[in-house]
Order: structure tokens, then C-alpha cells, then sequence
């Protein structure tokens, strides 16, 4: 359960840090709480904000449209910010625009599901 609760605190965190991935922190989140806690695991997937997203992401290997252009809109919304704002060295801008072009690859790859 640590280890699914410390997961899970990262993929929120990762929401609203480009850099740190959500989806990779909240279905190892899930694997943890299926194992540890049927309650936390049923919470977890019953959630309002993520558990359409976590139990598309599992069993349909998906996600919807209106997930992808948000992801992608909040992923270059602040990855941009970041490089214009955070730093002036160039490797760091370059660093942080290649983390953006491969999450978008991933994301653009992953099956869209109709609602």
C-alpha cells in the first residue's frame, strides 16, 4: 500500500509537472492496490478525476479524444512554459522539448476510444 500511495502521489504531482509521467505512476498505483487493498484498488478506479482514464487505460488499452488534446494541450502548455520561463540554458530547453515530442508520440500512438 506504500507503494501504491507514494505512486499514486507522484502521478498527481506528475499532472502538473511535464516531467515527471502520470499515467505510468497511476497504473502502478492500481497494480499496488489491487494487491494490497480491494477498497483503495475499488476507490481508485471509482474516482471522478482519473478512474474513467485508469480503467480505459487497463482494460480497453485507450483513450478518448477529449483525453489525448488535453494531455497534449497541458503537456506543451507547460513544457513551454518551462523552457521560456524556468531556464536559459539551451540543453535544458532541448532536454525538455525532446520529453515532449516523445510523450506526444506515445500519447498520438495510443488507440482513441469513442465515448
Amino acid at each position: 500500500m506504500a507503494v501504491g500511495t507514494a505512486s499514486l502521489t507522484a502521478g498527481i504531482v506528475g499532472i502538473f509537472l511535464p516531467i515527471l509521467p502520470t499515467t505510468p505512476f497511476l497504473l502502478l498505483s492500481a497494480a499496488c492496490y489491487i494487491r494490497s487493498s480491494q477498497r483503495f484498488y475499488r476507490w481508485l478506479i471509482s474516482n471522478r478525476l482519473f478512474g474513467d482514464y485508469i480503467r480505459n487505460y487497463i482494460e480497453r488499452r485507450g483513450v478518448t479524444l477529449r483525453v489525448k488534446v488535453s494531455c497534449l494541450a497541458l503537456l506543451w502548455i507547460t513544457i513551454g512554459c518551462s523552457a521560456a520561463l524556468a531556464t536559459d540554458t539551451l540543453w535544458i530547453r532541448i532536454l525538455l522539448a525532446v520529453i515532449a515530442f516523445g510523450v506526444t508520440i506515445h500519447i498520438l500512438s495510443l488507440r482513441t476510444l469513442k465515448r
